[in-house]
């Protein structure tokens, strides 16, 4: 599996990049973001997964494993597949799109080109039936018991973990931004992403 691959910019396709590694050039399907921030001509890099078929080998790059994790939960929902992943990966931001899952919102997700309502319908109740399988709650230091979240700061928690952090550093970061007084979950998503900078 090629994980991971720095090099070279040798040309830009219409869908992506061939980058150059030691002497070998890698044909990259990338997603927007991840061709946004190559130039050929320039050393780039990109995340990437490997989709194996009977009748094709294809290379799928990303700009962060934040996103790669997110194609991933993507691609494991029933009907989509590595192309569609890529497409709603980038016709929506990470942040946008992992909102849009937590809060139910088919409207927004169908405006992605190519993406049909039943089939944003399925990746939501899928992404979110399989980020929601754990209770989401907080132990503070000093107490034994768990403080329970409000809706709003479980859904932003359930958002940060589809964009690839840990359960645990979602938790934190949104209940630091609760501390702050922050609420409504686009705030905290927002919010919460500017504790792990």
């Amino acid at each position: 599996m090629i994980a991971y691959v720095k090099g070279k910019v040798l040309a830009a396709t219409s869908n992506g990049v061939i980058l150059e590694n030691n002497g070998l050039g890698y044909e990259i399907i990338c997603s927007a973001s991840a061709y946004d921030t190559l130039s050929v001509g320039e050393v780039g890099e990109v995340y990437t997964y490997m989709a194996v078929r009977e009748d094709d080998v294809s290379l799928y790059g990303f700009s962060s494993l934040a996103e790669k994790n997110m194609f991933l939960k993507l691609i494991s929902v029933s009907g989509v597949g590595p192309k569609m992943g890529i497409a709603v990966l980038s016709g929506m931001n990470l942040n946008d799109l992992a909102l849009a899952i937590a809060s139910s919102d088919v409207k927004t997700l169908s405006k992605i080109k190519g993406l049909g309502k039943k089939t944003a319908e399925r990746i939501i109740l899928e992404l979110r039936e399989s980020l929601s399988e754990m209770p989401v709650s907080v132990s503070e230091p000093s107490a034994p018991s768990s403080v329970k979240l409000s809706d709003d700061a479980e859904n932003a928690v359930l958002a940060l973990v589809g964009l690839g952090y840990t359960k645990a550093e979602a938790t934190k970061a949104v209940k630091t931004s609760v501390d702050k007084g922050v609420n409504g979950l686009e705030n905290l998503i927002t919010d919460a992403l500017r504790n792990f900078a």
